[in-house]
């Protein structure tokens, strides 16, 4: 037993010593570790380094170009910029053109969340013009609406609602382009009305799925300068072209119009320079409207885009003559659309000096 432990004592002894020879490097490795800790913490990245003004306009071009819209969340919203680093949030919460564009159409948030993203985007913009598109007029007007002399691009549906839409009271100074999207026009009530009558700098108007000789939004039209009809009724765009004398730019996408008759005289647009025709695309056969060229004469025209099929049944290239002979225009650009019956060759020999193309 005493053997034993003698043995024990001799082995703990050793054991000792082994730790301690052990120990040695660890406490070096430990206090090396320290010391390039030390260094790191110590060492100033690049992108930190930046003025703050030098990181914010860098967050800004992260952004999609204004007025488009970055997503309420994920990668490319500018809510990562938020959770990086103490640093890029503190610039990132103090850079108001971060917030500035709203996009609520994500089906994945639910409506309420996406409402209260909303409120806190438009508060941390603090004065800067907004860019807001998505979600029924119901649903976002009353979010919004404390915030409308902010308002620049403007995006809103208008759907039949058994709730009336909360009228739009007081100045709109800021608004330069509006796009309204009515649904089922024709559950729209009297008091489904939504009004811009004080927008002294809207020049940009987009109208999708409309029956616009319905009393469902008064606006500036006299004051546009770029207008664009999604699937207008021919009669109902013939009632909007005569109020907007200062058009530049025209885009019609035209529905089927059981109104065949053309107007007695077509509509003089004396700035118009660009002017694109197109045809709604519905499933079954519908008749096309045709003469369409007819509604039109536009002297400054300079860029033309059609779809031969709105140029028959006359031969096409004769319609065309004739057009640009009763406006008195200079076509520099010409682009048909969709099959052609007649050659190529026809046209350009008919237009010299315009660059004329085609789209299938």
């Amino acid at each position: 037993m005493i053997d034993a432990l003698a043995a024990d004592r001799a082995r703990f002894a050793d054991l000792e010593v082994q730790i301690l020879l052990l120990q040695r490097p660890l406490s070096e490795l430990q206090s090396e570790k320290e010391l390039v800790l030390e260094r790191l913490n110590s060492y100033k990245y690049p992108v930190l380094t930046l003025p703050n003004e030098i990181i914010a306009e860098a967050f800004v071009h992260f952004l999609p170009v204004y007025p488009l819209c970055p997503p309420l969340t994920g990668p490319s919203s500018p809510t990562l910029l938020t959770q990086i680093c103490r640093k890029w949030r503190e610039i990132a919460l103090a850079t108001p053109k971060l917030w500035r564009a709203i996009s609520l159409d994500a089906g994945d948030i639910p409506l309420a969340q996406q409402l209260n993203i909303c409120r806190i985007w438009m508060t941390r913009s603090c004065s800067c013009p907004l860019s807001i598109r998505g979600l029924e007029a119901s649903q976002l007007l009353d979010a919004v609406t404390p915030h409308r002399a902010r308002w620049e691009y403007f995006d809103l549906t208008i759907a039949g609602s058994p709730s009336p839409i909360p009228p739009l009271e007081g100045p709109i100074p800021v608004l330069r382009h509006l796009s309204l999207t009515l649904e089922s026009p024709d559950e729209l009530g009297s008091d489904d009305v939504v009004t811009f009558p004080e927008a002294p700098l809207l020049r940009s108007l987009t109208i999708s799925y409309s029956t616009l000789s319905t009393p469902t939004v008064i606006l500036p039209f006299a004051q546009l300068t770029s207008l664009t009809l999604h699937r207008a009724f021919r009669h109902e765009y013939m009632e909007i072209l005569p109020q907007t004398p200062k058009l530049v730019h025209c885009e019609l996408v035209i529905e089927f119009d059981s109104i065949t008759d053309p107007p007695p005289a077509g509509v003089e647009l004396p700035r118009l320079e660009v002017l694109v025709l197109s045809v709604f695309k519905t499933l079954g056969f519908r008749p096309l409207p045709t003469k369409c060229l007819d509604d039109f004469i536009v002297p400054a025209l300079r860029h033309l885009r059609i779809p031969e099929s709105l140029l028959q049944p006359a031969p096409a290239v004769g319609t065309l003559s004739s057009f640009v002979s009763k406006s008195n225009c200079k076509l520099r650009k010409l682009c048909i659309e969709g099959r052609t019956s007649e050659s190529e060759d026809s046209y350009r020999n008919a237009f010299r000096s315009t660059h004329v193309s085609f789209e299938e």
